[in-house]
Formats: C-alpha cells, structure tokens, sequence
C-alpha cells in the first residue's frame, strides 16, 4: 500500500465535513471503486450552514442552484498530471428529507452503471509518486482542464456541482493506487497532515 498522500484543501471559503475517514473507515460505508479512505465536503455560508430546509423542502426535490456552494471553485488538491476528465453529466436537483429516501432506492442503478454514473463530473490526477487523487461532483460544463495537462496545487480544475451520485452540491476526494478504478486499492490521505472529523467546518481562507 502508499503512505498516505498528503494534500491540500480543494476550495476556499467554509465547507462541512462528511464521510470522514477520520471516524470510520470504510468511510462511504464501502470498499468499492477504492472508496475506503473517500472524503466529502459540503460548502456553507458564513454561518456554516448549507440551504435552509423548509416543509417544501422535505416533501419536494430542490434546485441545486438553492445551495450556498453551487458553482464555487474546485482548486487541484495535490500536482500532477491529468489522466482522467468526465464533464457532461448533468447537475441534478438536490434530495432532502422524503426525496433523499426515493434517491437512496436508486442508488443500486447509479452502482450497476459504473464510476461515471457515481462521480459525475471529475477530474483525475496522476501524482508524481504514483497515486490517483479523483475530485467529483462538479458542475457541468465547468471543468478548465484537459487530459495531459500539468495542474498545480491551487490550480482551479472546474466548480462545485450536483453530478453523479449526489444528494446536494459537494465535493468528494479519494485517492487510489492507480487509473484502473474498478481494480484500484485505496490510498490513504490527509489535508495539512491531518484529517478533519465529520462536521468539522472547515475555512480555508
């Protein structure tokens, strides 16, 4: 196995942490497509609060476009190369409340269809040391990189979307030990050499 990769936050601004490795591992709940050490942060506002739920809002789907963090900028968390980009996946609606249960029941159709189904929109990027760290769920459309192309860390890859298996507007970081997803392993990762607990607010300037 690689030691862990080390890197930096993918956004600026406050964002929500879930499915932290930090308090359990399988951090999704699952091993599949080398999700184990995964991580996932939801923008908020100044509060640290994500959209308001209404008594529409668990009874209805809602606009992605709702969310505080829709749209914002999604920087390269580690250099390397880029070796994988998916961008035309659409930006569903969000699922709260009785809406999120009817999503949940799906959730087997978006496995059976593969990684592009359950990341969305991506971007891949091959470190120098071996790895593969994948950022998902961006918005469509929105991505400013290519295949090939040298990223830096801080480099902007695309924006904050609600593509893929998604239930509201975040990002999702994993790393794998190589490109092949299906038979990939997970790779361990920090952020600043630490992992942030879940509902930790992060700020990241």
């Amino acid at each position: 196995m690689f030691p862990t990769v080390d890197l930096a936050y993918p956004f600026e601004g406050r964002w929500l942490t879930q499915n932290s490795p930090a308090d359990r591992v399988p951090s999704h709940g699952s091993t599949m497509l080398g999700t184990s050490f995964a991580i996932d942060f939801v923008p908020v506002n100044e509060a640290g609060r994500t959209a308001p739920i209404t008594f529409r809002s668990l009874l209805r789907p809602e606009p992605a476009e709702r969310f505080p963090g829709f749209g914002r900028p999604i920087l390269a968390p580690v250099q390397g190369v880029v070796v994988g980009v998916h961008h035309t996946a659409p930006d569903h609606h969000a699922f709260r409340g009785l809406p999120s249960v009817g999503y949940a029941l799906t959730q087997r159709r978006r496995a059976a269809a593969g990684w592009a189904e359950l990341a969305g929109n991506h971007v891949m990027i091959a470190t120098r040391d071996g790895p593969v760290v994948a950022v998902c769920h961006l918005q469509r459309s929105s991505l400013q990189v290519q295949l090939g192309q040298s990223v830096r860390v801080g480099e902007t890859l695309g924006r904050c979307g609600n593509s893929g298996n998604s239930t509201e507007p975040h990002v999702h970081v994993q790393a794998i030990d190589h490109l092949d997803v299906l038979n990939a392993t997970a790779v361990p990762i920090s952020f600043g050499g630490r992992l942030p607990r879940n509902g930790e607010i992060i700020d990241a300037g």
